[in-house]
């Protein structure tokens, strides 16, 4: 069993940026796979990022977002956190922070399958 509680997200501008962070706890925490969904209005939940357990664990993104996305893990407070800069009105949708014990069960996203947190709306708007 794993808990998320992620940061409250908010209304930023065109090419500003934000930063979203998610709280883990449970006895798996420190072997999961760590990482980010979103959901605008009207679309499918998608894939945004994610990092694996351990040292330099390995960091994916999905193409919209590489070069502007930065996600990170201290595995001291189990916590981890998605620099978002450069961002556009595309990004805006419902944040979601999942884990899962691998990195195939993290990709999917239906919702039976890891563990989600409440998600958290960003919006970016002039």
């Amino acid at each position: 069993q794993v808990h998320l509680v992620e940061s409250e997200g908010g209304l930023v501008q065109p090419g500003g940026s934000l930063t979203l962070s998610c709280a883990a706890s449970g006895p798996s925490v420190s072997r999961s796979v760590l990482g980010w969904f979103r959901q605008a209005p009207g679309k499918e939940r998608e894939f945004v990022a994610s990092i694996s357990w351990g040292i330099g664990g390995s960091r994916y993104y999905t193409n919209s977002v590489k070069g502007r996305f930065t996600i990170s893990r201290d595995n001291t407070r189990n916590t981890i956190t998605l620099q978002m800069d450069g961002l556009k009105p595309e990004d805006t949708a419902v944040y979601y922070c999942k884990a899962a014990p691998d990195s195939a069960t993290f990709r999917n996203k239906a919702p039976d399958l890891g563990y989600w947190g409440q998600g958290t709306q960003v919006t970016v708007s002039s």
